[in-house]
């Protein structure tokens, strides 16, 4: 018989993709958009891009060294902290903030909670929202062409009218973060998540859908324009389809189960269409994302399968 059958430990199947390869796919996908934010504003988008990473891994390297624990730099989620971290910064912001943000990414929000699978938020989005609610006034100051002013988004907000020009926001010529502006940039990597099997369309689809339903049916009152292409903008500005493809989809932080990804899309949409139609702000993307993340736990609970013969026990 021990020549027919092979006994090990399960699990019995593994996948051949690697923590690194994902991340890999993630820092690939999220090229387009970082160049197009350095053509977008210049060399010092490059320098805060560089200077996040860079904060970023050495928060990890010393984390990792004064802990004595095994160094875990190589496996590229730091990278893809940090470039998402700066990606979600304006191109203006001192560099100081830019490094206190990813020291807070890595030793805050993922490192003191195990690591690399422990962290209960998005380490990028936590260092987001800390940095905005500590640095408001940089964080939300933005530049474009030389001229500082607010994002279309703001526009909206504040004067009730539709920003003057739907394909600027579409292609990404405007006032915002490095990363967030160019939705083309963004849903070339995204694409090539797809087809690499990194992400599926559950949270990002579901999210999206559900935000457009929401402002559909709450946002008439922000604006005496077009609802179409008030719902286009809407969709097109901020940090939705940043936020939607790369962020929600965090394999940590984001549930596991089909329904349990519909579920959490459903929350996201819902909390991002409250914060702006309804909010001081006219973003939060980040908060949505996070608030969300933190009701993943319970989402599981109620969404993972029973094992078979389970199902009537009391």
């Amino acid at each position: 018989m021990s020549d027919l059958y092979n006994v090990t430990a399960s699990p019995h199947i593994r996948s051949k993709a690697s923590t690194s390869r994902i991340m890999l796919y993630v820092i690939i996908a999220l090229l387009p958009a970082t160049v197009f934010g350095i053509f977008n504003f210049g060399p010092r988008a490059l320098a805060v891009i560089v200077v996040t990473i860079a904060s970023c891994l050495v928060s990890e390297w010393i984390f990792n060294k004064i802990t004595h624990k095994k160094q875990t730099i190589g496996d590229l989620s730091c990278i893809v902290t940090g470039l998402l971290l700066a990606l979600n910064l304006s191109h203006t912001i001192p560099f100081w903030i830019a490094i206190v943000g990813g020291g807070f990414a890595i030793i805050v929000v993922k490192m003191l909670f195990g690591g690399l699978g422990q962290n209960f938020m998005n380490p990028a989005l936590g260092a987001r929202c800390f940095l905005l609610l500590a640095f408001t006034g940089p964080m939300t100051s933005f530049t474009f062409d030389g001229v500082t002013g607010p994002t279309p988004l703001a526009i909206i907000k504040e004067n009730g009218q539709l920003y003057s020009d739907s394909m600027a926001m579409f292609t990404g010529r405007i006032a915002g973060t490095i990363g967030e502006t160019s939705v083309i940039a963004l849903l070339i990597g995204a694409i090539f998540l797809i087809a690499m099997g990194v992400i599926d369309l559950r949270i990002p689809g579901t999210y999206i859908l559900t935000f457009v339903i929401f402002i559909i049916l709450f946002g008439g009152h922000l604006t005496s324009g077009d609802l179409p292409q008030f719902v286009v903008q809407q969709v097109c500005g901020g940090g939705l389809i940043l936020g939607a493809f790369f962020m929600a989809t965090d394999y940590v932080t984001s549930p596991i189960t089909p329904r349990g990804k519909i579920i959490y899309g459903i929350i996201c949409g819902c909390l991002l269409g409250i914060f702006r139609m309804f909010g001081s702000s006219a973003e939060g993307c980040s908060y949505s994302i996070i608030f969300a993340n933190i009701l993943v736990p319970l989402i599981e609970r109620f969404t993972i399968p029973k094992p078979f013969g389970k199902g009537g026990e009391k």
